[in-house]
């Protein structure tokens, strides 16, 4: 539970960087799928067991965090394609500015980044060793 959350708050913060970043650069509209892309992409490779864990442990493997890297584009593309076409995209208001939810870049990129953070990192927390009194 509590690697969960940690895994929500490391990806949120990522999500909502890198959405940040794409919101002063006024990338919007068809952007989208490369933005949510390159979201779940990075918390892919940074949350849970970081890339350069894997490249470090002579057991690990690289690839481990590029497979979750690689499910990241699917799962950030997927969410962005969801919150658009199937609900609608809501139109938020923020700041007396009102656009669509997939518009506010920061806010929905920490959402995606938070949900695929969470997952990852609750996914890669290692196994309880069992104890060998005996």
């Amino acid at each position: 539970m509590v690697r969960a959350l940690l895994g929500l708050v490391k990806g949120a913060v990522l999500g909502a960087g890198v959405g940040l970043g794409a919101f002063h650069l006024g990338l919007g509209g068809g952007w989208g799928y490369l933005i949510y892309g390159a979201i779940g992409f990075l918390v892919g490779l940074l949350v849970g067991r970081p890339v350069w864990s894997h490249a470090a442990d002579r057991e690990g493997t690289v690839w481990t965090s590029i497979l979750k890297g690689i499910v990241g584009i699917g799962v950030g593309i997927g969410l962005y394609a969801i919150a658009r076409f199937a609900v609608g995209d809501p139109t938020v208001a923020l700041a007396g500015e009102a656009r669509p939810l997939t518009s506010w870049t920061y806010l929905f990129g920490g959402a995606v980044g938070a949900v695929y953070g969470a997952f990852v990192e609750a996914d890669d927390a290692p196994a309880k060793k069992a104890d060998k009194a005996g």
